[in-house]
């Protein structure tokens, strides 16, 4: 058996369409989960690839290249007491993707 690895990327919901698209048109196999979370507990895209191990690099590279970070201001509030009173937006910083890569022990197409 070959060296197996899971690569498991969480993903902008924003990004997640391009770095599909460029996995696949270069012919890894994806499966795609819709999460929340983070921060700003935002709508995010969880992308499973099983590869052989010497494509880890190829598949990371693609994901970087698709899902950049960038800033995007978002509005706050602040609590005192029972009254909330607006403050300045915020600006922080999305995009981007975390990556995994797991041994996989046993794979099997049935």
């Amino acid at each position: 058996m070959k060296n197996m690895k899971m690569i498991i990327a969480i993903l902008n919901a924003d990004d997640a369409p391009s770095v599909i698209q460029h996995l696949m048109k270069e012919g890894y196999s994806v499966t795609r989960l819709s999460t929340t979370g983070g921060f700003l507990r935002a709508g995010n895209v969880t992308i499973l690839i099983g590869v052989d191990e010497q494509h880890v690099q190829g598949v990371i590279e693609i994901i970087g290249k698709y899902s950049k970070s960038r800033k995007q201001v978002i509005p706050t509030t602040s609590e005192a007491g029972i009254n909330f009173y607006p403050s300045m937006p915020v600006e922080v910083v999305v995009g981007g993707a975390t990556v995994f890569v797991l041994n996989v022990e046993r794979f099997e197409k049935v």
